[in-house]
């Protein structure tokens, strides 16, 4: 009875394993033909470098602040003001 119950647990694995292997060479090529069609596939988000710490942050999850014509980010409101701090410093000297 154990010997059939393994036997059993045995043939399971051995047909998981095979249908994975096929599932995994059948998406390959599905990706394969897409690429060869011209769909890109989604890129991800250019990430920006905070100038206080240069911490690399997410522009949608930054802190920011308008300089002139220019958008900073900052990784936290603290480099935020540490920045705000140094312009206001270099304008007065």
């Amino acid at each position: 009875m154990v010997r059939v119950a393994l036997f059993i647990v045995l043939v399971f694995v051995i047909a998981r394993a095979f249908w994975r292997l096929v599932d995994g060479i059948v998406e390959g090529i599905s990706q394969a033909d897409r690429r060869s069609r011209g769909e890109v596939p989604q890129r991800g988000v250019a990430m920006v470098r905070d100038p206080v710490c240069g911490t690399f942050v997410l522009p949608g999850s930054a802190v920011t602040l308008v300089d002139g014509r220019e958008r900073v980010y900052f990784c936290s409101d603290a480099c935020r003001d540490q920045y705000r701090k140094r312009r206001v410093e270099g304008r007065t000297a």
